[in-house]
Parts: C-alpha cells; structure tokens; sequence
C-alpha cells in the first residue's frame, strides 16, 4: 500500500476509535436512565478500542516518520522515529495521547462503568486523546492568535464530532438487533436515550457548524468559496458538507418524526416494532454517513488547503 494511504487508513482509523472511546462513556452518562446497564459500553469493547487505537497511533508516527525522511514506511530507521516523538510538535501530542490511552485503560481495569464517574473518567482519557490529535492537522499550522484560534476550533469539532458519533455506537447497540427480538424494556430505554439526546444533540450541531466555519475561514478563505471544486481539498470539503447535510437530515427526522412515533406507539400500548424498525434503519444510515465523514477527514489532513498554496 503506498505510503499516501497507508496514513490516510491509520488516521481514519484513529478518528473512528477515539471518538467511539471518547462519546459512547459521556452519552452513557446523560442520556442513559441509571440503574439500566442497556446502552452502556462494555469494559472488553473499550479495551479492545482503546488497544486498537495505541496500535493506530504507533503506525500513525511511523508513517509521519517515514513521510519526513522520505523512505518507505517499512524502510524508516529508529532514528527518524525517535526524532519525530522527541523533537517535533506531533511527537509531543503522540506522548499525550499514549499516556491518556495507558490511564484510560488503568481505569478500566480498576473502574466499574455501572458507576457514572468511571464512565466520565474514561471520557476525560479520551477526551485528551481526541484532542492531540489536533495536532496532527492543519489546526496546528497556524500561528499567533489565530493559530490558536484555528486549534481550538478543531479540538472543539472533534469533541463535537466524537459526541454525535460516541451517541451513534450506544443507539447502534440499543437498536441493532431486530424489531421482533427487542424486548420492551429495551425499546423504552432507547426512546429515553433518544429523548435525551435531543437538546445535545442541537448543541453538537452548533458547535460543528461554528467551529467548521472558522476552519473553512482560515484554511479556504473568502476568496476561494466559488471556486471550491477547482482543488482537490476543495472537493473534499464539499463531499464532506453534502456527507453531514445528510447526516443532519437524518438526525432532524428522527428527533422529529421517528422518535415521538416511537413514544406514542409505547405510551399508547401499540406494539413498536414499525416505529422501533425505522428507527434502526435510520440510526445504521447516520453511523454510515459519519463514516463517510471521517474518511474525508482522514483525507483532507493529507492535503493542502487554499490558503496555503
């Protein structure tokens, strides 16, 4: 595999798993009814997120090594790697999100997730993961004010990001089995759960629309809105707004239309199985498109924006 999308595999690799490690704790711990363990994430599945996600990081800086010295990734010496770790910017966010990665694990091995402030300990790990890999990006490019500006803008989008697709991988497991083998108690706590997420829900799509339009701000320009499709990173930015379009659009019917039929088919007695159905179907399209998103992610962080061309 050419080193191009080796890297471009590694970091959608490490959006995908750290923001499940980072949302599917925090939406356990408000959108959850307590005392119901349905919907919260088993301390094996973390783990083996958790593990996935080092062995992803330790390819990442292989990679980046590899990229900075110009030689194949299998080719690249230790020297180059522990020049990357030890000396550079990148490296420094690499050591952050191991050593986040190594408590996040500590807290599972100790932690009971029945219990909230485990769950939101593991979130606070990989909460500092998620975000070192800001670093990793065009956010980190900038200098000054704005530099900082431009960084902090894409911690927020990926805790945002991390929020809505975390919420995803809990309504996945509530939702992925079929209609006909969903027990009631399961069908209840995913409409509470649903019903929950809905005011943060409006937050995580606020926040993913200011912070993506600093970002365009700064990385695009004005002066290159219209003539978007004339770049590759252009391209992918439009695929990735038509991609969250969708994703929107989606989430808007189920908070409007999917969810309260679900509830009105509980509260009135009336099996819930279409509306239970519908909802799964919608929820698996969502978690599609989110995929969808991250890959254009991974990609757009390969290439060079307008602004800087």
């Amino acid at each position: 595999m050419p080193l191009e999308y080796l890297t471009i595999t590694v970091r959608f690799a490490s959006y995908a798993t750290l923001t499940v490690l980072f949302g599917w704790p925090l939406f356990a711990v408000y959108a959850l009814p307590a005392g119901l363990p349905a919907g919260i994430p088993s301390r094996r599945v973390l783990a083996l997120l958790a593990l996935a996600a080092a062995v992803f990081s330790v390819a990442g800086i292989v990679a980046m090594a590899a990229t900075m010295a110009g030689s194949a990734f299998s080719a690249v010496d230790s020297a180059t790697i522990d020049a990357m770790i030890f000396e550079t910017p990148m490296g420094s966010a690499w050591q952050v999100r191991m050593a986040a990665l190594a408590l996040l694990l500590a807290t599972l091995l100790f932690g009971d997730l029945q219990h909230r402030p485990s769950r939101l300990l593991v979130s606070a790990f990989a909460a500092t993961a998620l975000a070192s890999l800001a670093w990793t990006g065009h956010g980190a490019a900038g200098e000054g004010n704005a530099g900082w500006l431009q960084l902090g803008a894409d911690v927020t989008h990926l805790f945002a990001a991390g929020a809505w697709v975390g919420a995803l991988a809990a309504l996945l497991q509530l939702l992925g089995r079929r209609a006909i083998d969903a027990t009631p108690a399961v069908m209840v706590v995913a409409h509470q759960a649903l019903d929950r997420f809905a005011i943060a829900g409006t937050i995580i799509v606020a926040l993913l629309a200011g912070t993506g339009l600093v970002s365009v701000w700064m990385l695009v320009g004005p002066d290159h809105v219209f003539d978007l499709l004339d770049s590759e990173y252009g391209r992918f930015l439009v695929a990735k707004l038509l991609l969250f379009a969708a994703m929107l659009g989606l989430a808007a019917s189920n908070r409007f239309r999917l969810t309260p039929a679900l509830g009105r088919q509980i509260g009135s007695g009336v099996e819930p199985a279409a509306a239970f159905a519908a909802l799964r179907r919608s929820i698996f399209a969502e978690a599609a498109l989110a995929a969808g998103i991250m890959a254009a992610v991974a990609w757009l962080g390969t290439l060079a924006p307008p602004m800087v061309m």
